[in-house]
């Protein structure tokens, strides 16, 4: 058997209680409709401010960490990280499970539009109403420096076994 990467559709369902339509743009960056439906490329658990997150992608981002062209990820792939504070499973204390959600952040590649920050644009939405960050990119560029040789990304797509 050959590893194969996980690769799997989760389908998230995120009430948007207070505005109707799309949210507002987030850095000059169009809101990405349907994200919910997306194949799931990884998830992460990060233990500095108790968040579980799952790592999502569009086709073009599924497609190259599928064939793992993600060192540089192609121009049109789109990553997204759904975030949520950490609470204990009620029936099994040892489980960390999804409790309140923080946001929805997404990385937008596309090296002539965002040359001057990695390639990438950064975007996100913040809470249940999804209230664009709008304090600019520059924040998300200085958090993923230490990836930068990485192209920007912090998360390995995950591997599974395959059945050939």
């Amino acid at each position: 058997m050959k590893p194969h990467l996980l690769l799997t559709t989760i389908l998230i369902s995120i009430p948007m209680s207070s505005f109707s339509g799309s949210p507002p743009e987030s850095n000059g960056i169009t809101y990405p409709e349907g994200w919910q439906a997306w194949s799931t490329i990884a998830v992460s658990h990060r233990t500095d401010n108790n968040t579980l997150r799952v790592i999502l992608g569009n086709d073009v981002a599924v497609t190259a960490a599928r064939s793992g062209e993600t060192n540089p990820w192609p121009d049109g792939a789109v990553i997204g990280k759904v975030v949520w504070k950490e609470a204990d499973l009620e029936s099994w204390p040892a489980a960390k499970v999804p409790n309140e959600f923080v946001h929805a952040e997404f990385m937008f590649k596309n090296t002539k539009k965002y040359g001057e920050t990695g390639g990438w644009g950064w975007a996100r939405w913040v809470g249940l109403d999804m209230k664009p960050f709008d304090d600019g990119m520059q924040i998300c560029v200085a958090c993923h420096t230490p990836v930068a040789q990485r192209d920007w990304v912090f998360s390995d797509p995950a591997i599974l076994p395959t059945e050939e």
